[in-house]
């Protein structure tokens, strides 16, 4: 019996340690080393070093004065994330975006963009399309009274273009250079 349960034993300790210990060990240091930044959560930072947030995680802002990231069925929580599972069939999904799209409707504009109104799979997705966030200008621009112009030049700033897929803006990026050009007042 202990010529099978010795090695067994010594086999899983050895898995245990090199698996559990020394992999994860080597993956973190090579991340430090090659991926600092991503390595630590991609934090934003604000003039005094505080933490602002992470660029991978869609936050709440609340008031006319700051672009508004896409809704989260998770209400931005990291750690109930998700869809909201509800099919496209199912008239409280209908119901919630038709209050959506009543609420963030303006006349002058046409249609509220899809991603204003619909959630993500993470229900943490920090990046709008560039439409949806010219969406917002008109309303953010009067609640700091500057030129939408201004702000276009901003949002054009804060555009990325991945590798793979259509542009993209970072909304808590976006804000945070929104506050270094004209702190809100309220």
């Amino acid at each position: 019996m202990t010529t099978y349960l010795r090695p067994a034993t010594s086999l899983i300790l050895l898995m245990t340690l090199i698996t559990g210990a020394v992999y994860p060990l080597v993956v973190t240091g090579v991340a430090q080393v090659a991926f600092p930044e991503q390595a630590n959560g991609s934090l934003l930072r604000d003039d005094q070093g505080q933490v602002r947030g992470s660029l991978l995680i869609a936050q709440a802002f609340k008031g006319d004065a700051w672009f508004h990231a896409r809704p989260s069925a998770a209400d931005y929580a990291t750690v109930a994330s998700g869809a909201s599972n509800l099919a496209p069939s199912n008239p409280a999904l209908a119901q919630r975006i038709d209050d959506s799209a009543a609420q963030q409707y303006i006349e002058a504009q046409g249609p509220v963009p899809l991603d204003l109104l619909t959630t993500s799979g993470s229900g943490l997705d920090p990046h709008l399309s560039p439409a949806a966030v010219a969406y917002q200008l008109p309303r953010v621009a009067a609640a700091r009274q500057l030129g939408t112009q201004a702000l276009q030049a901003l949002v054009e700033q804060s555009t990325l273009q991945p590798l793979i897929g259509p542009p993209v803006v970072n909304v808590l990026a976006l804000n945070a250079a929104l506050e270094r050009l004209a702190p809100a007042s309220n």
